[in-house]
């Protein structure tokens, strides 16, 4: 995770994939496969994901937050992107 600086991309490892399924249900239901491939994580406030998801043959681009501890929420989609390839770098929006 960066503070202020530009996020780098890293593989996804189990800790992501299970973030990116607290919002599997609204975006999976016309796909069989939904595996978190790449991510990058900004620190903010909390933390911010943006995650490239592999759902069949298509790629979405998710994007989620992730409060504060404190704040006693749960991590929420906040927007994702569709239409996405396996070469489309996972970018911040």
């Amino acid at each position: 995770m960066t503070r202020g600086a530009p996020p780098a991309k890293q593989l996804a490892v189990a800790e992501i994939q299970a973030i990116a399924d607290k919002v599997k249900f609204p975006l999976e239901e016309k796909f069989l496969v939904f595996n978190a491939v790449e991510f990058k994580s900004q620190g903010v406030a909390g933390r911010t994901f943006f995650i490239k998801v592999q759902m069949d043959d298509d790629f979405v681009h998710i994007q989620m937050f992730e409060s504060l501890l404190q704040e006693n929420k749960s991590v929420a989609l906040t927007s994702y992107q569709t239409h996405k390839g396996r070469q489309d770098e996972v970018m911040c929006f």
